[in-house]
């Protein structure tokens, strides 16, 4: 999805994830040069989880979900090779199992998001799993931000009591008129609501609307929330209802 720039996904069918088996996991080594395996012995430096090749399922439990990751790029855009600590990390994927729900008070609440939907998920959320030579994530389906139902962010479906923001333009200049650059630019933290989520569940497991409508102009928490980039390079942000200050009219 070239058109929506993540700071920081292929398809797979949910067949492959249907089973029951359970799934046995062992921990990558990474070798230290021999110059120094010496002194270095018995520090092992782990990555991704990899499943065992004899297991071809993986099940998710309560209310977790198993994405298929997207590709680091390896690549700038002028063909510049990235070393593997300069490569971004990738932070969206496409559903490929989901687990059966959670219970909350005398409710049972299933997981909102079907296979096969492309997501976005926090940066640092779920653990990392290889199976079948591809990346996996397992996350608890709050750790998702929202559904890409296009390639372009500004469609994105926000989850649980998120919302996303049309982040207003930096003012480029002062009162006086003085031109300002773009380091001194205050980060802005006023934008517009382009859509919300479901709401966050109470104790009994019921949804409760959330505060703010689409359109809505709002305060937000200046560091608060995961930004993005639209396809027409527009600013947006998402972040939870909890992180905004006021509603300005």
């Amino acid at each position: 999805m070239a058109s929506v720039q993540l700071c920081g996904a292929a398809a797979v069918g949910a067949a492959g994830f249907a089973g029951k088996g359970a799934a046995a996991v062992e921990p990558r080594r990474v070798a230290a040069p021999a110059a120094r395996r010496g002194a270095l012995r018995g520090l092992v430096a782990r990555a991704a989880t990899v499943v065992a090749p004899k297991y071809t399922t993986v099940k998710p439990l309560a209310d977790r979900v198993l994405l298929k990751t997207k590709t680091a790029e390896q690549k700038t855009t002028g063909g510049i090779l990235l070393p593997s600590t300069a490569q971004s990390k990738p932070q969206s994927g496409e559903v490929v199992a989901v687990g059966e729900g959670r219970t909350i008070g005398d409710s049972k609440v299933e997981v909102g998001i079907k296979v096969g939907a492309q997501v976005v998920y926090s940066k640092y959320a779920g653990m990392e799993v290889e199976l079948n030579d591809s990346n996996h994530l397992i996350l608890k389906e709050d750790d998702i931000i929202g559904i890409l139902e296009t390639e372009d962010v500004k469609d994105m479906k926000p989850l649980s009591d998120r919302v996303l923001i049309k982040v207003a333009v930096a003012e480029d200049k002062t009162a006086g008129g003085l031109l300002l650059t773009n380091s001194v630019q205050e980060k802005p933290s006023v934008g517009t609501v382009v859509a919300v989520g479901p709401g966050y569940l109470d104790e009994e497991g019921k949804r409760i609307p959330l505060p703010v409508s689409t359109g809505n102009s709002v305060l937000y928490s200046k560091y608060a929330g995961a930004e993005f980039k639209g396809a027409d390079g527009t600013n947006y942000i998402v972040l939870r209802v909890s992180d905004l200050m006021a509603i300005l009219s």
